[in-house]
């Protein structure tokens, strides 16, 4: 796992083309919200809507990975409108799955359905893997990935991660892809 040290508060904010990774911020919680209530955001991550208290616990998870990991998610915003569109970033969650991927950051991301199929998530995931590939060193980076969730196994493909695994996650088959530097 990379030791990264950053300075209280200095969570980075990354640019792309069209959009903003940036910090989580308290304004974001209804927004987020409403993604994750929505069936089809959380179709291949958890099969269920999210409830408001599970939000607020995903924003604070996020703040705690920052401040004890170095790395966490941003939130996903339209540059030109300062529309939420999403998040998306790394996290050490610790999963229990078989076989084991703890040590390696898992790489995730989600979009508002608005955002589908426009080519974000792939421009927001390749900022966060040049952010990974400057902060990380040599170690690689997973995902998982639902494998029903084509477009997200698209991304992944397009973003350097191959597939090396078939595993079980909370009795569910997964795809786990990594991307090594």
């Amino acid at each position: 796992m990379p030791d990264i040290t950053l300075p209280k508060g200095a969570i980075p904010t990354l640019e792309t083309e069209r959009m903003r990774l940036r910090p989580h911020r308290l304004q974001d919680l209804d927004a987020c919200v409403a993604m994750w209530a929505d069936p089809v955001v959380t179709r291949h991550i958890g099969g269920k809507p999210f409830t408001r208290e599970e939000t607020w616990s995903k924003i604070m998870r996020y703040a705690g990975h920052w401040a004890l990991m170095g790395f966490g998610y941003w939130a996903a915003e339209d540059k030109a409108t300062g529309a939420y569109l999403g998040e998306g970033g790394f996290a050490e969650f610790r999963r229990d799955v078989r076989p084991p991927i703890e040590g390696m950051p898992e790489i995730g991301w989600a979009l508002v359905p608005s955002a589908h199929g426009k080519g974000l998530a792939t421009e927001a995931v390749r900022a966060m893997c040049a952010w990974a590939d400057q902060n990380f060193g040599s170690t690689s980076t997973v995902c998982m990935i639902d494998p029903e969730n084509i477009a997200s196994a698209w991304v992944a493909k397009k973003c350097g991660y191959q597939e090396f695994l078939r595993a079980t996650y909370k009795d569910h088959s997964t795809m786990l892809y990594r991307r090594q530097v």
